[in-house]
């Protein structure tokens, strides 16, 4: 009998996936310390971007997609 994986509800938290199955993940760096950052950096830190595919094999599986 095979069990199944259980989610890690951590990494569930930190990504989404997207229709075609690629991961989307927050940019780190938009939480403290913002006078110091440049109002283009802040704005690209608030964007999402995609996970890298060396790693998105890797939460894919932790997720259970």
């Amino acid at each position: 009998m095979k069990v199944k994986m259980k989610t890690k509800k951590a990494v569930q938290a930190r990504f989404k996936v997207t229709g075609t199955g690629k991961l989307v993940r927050r940019r780190p760096g938009k939480r403290h310390i913002l006078t110091k950052k440049s109002s283009n950096r802040k704005r690209r830190l608030g964007k999402s971007t995609l996970v890298d595919k060396t790693q998105s094999g890797m939460y894919a599986r932790l997720i259970g997609a």
